[in-house]
């Protein structure tokens, strides 16, 4: 009988715009783990909770909530974009993200996209 891992995790590296950048996904029972950095630390840890509209047949929207870190609205704008696709795919799950950019331009922003789209685990 094959032992299924409790977490399972994967990790991309690529340099973008000049700045080395990991990210690292990780899946949980309850909800998935996204790690976005370009400091090697964690950064801002910020909380994505769909929520179902009854009645409401488009897609859940999402709440977001900072745990650690400055709250500010471009944040939230980044973590929404960045993971919004991550929840859906998921079956609504919730998303613990942990942000530490150094370039937060557009260009950027849709590659580290693509680099969590390749750390798939949900």
């Amino acid at each position: 009988m094959e032992v299924k891992p409790a977490v399972t995790s994967k990790k991309a590296e690529e340099t973008v715009n000049g700045i080395y950048t990991q990210v690292v996904c990780s899946a949980f029972s309850d909800r998935i783990l996204v790690v976005v950095t370009q400091y090697g630390k964690m950064g801002t840890l910020v909380s994505l909770s769909p929520n179902m509209v009854s009645g409401d047949l488009g897609k859940p929207s999402l709440t977001t909530k900072v745990l650690l870190g400055q709250d500010e609205p471009l944040i939230h704008v980044f973590a929404k974009n960045l993971v919004s696709f991550v929840s859906e795919e998921s079956k609504n799950k919730p998303i613990l993200l942990a942000l530490a950019l150094k370039d937060k331009s557009v260009e950027s922003i849709k590659t580290v996209k693509d680099m969590i789209k390749n750390c798939q685990v949900w």
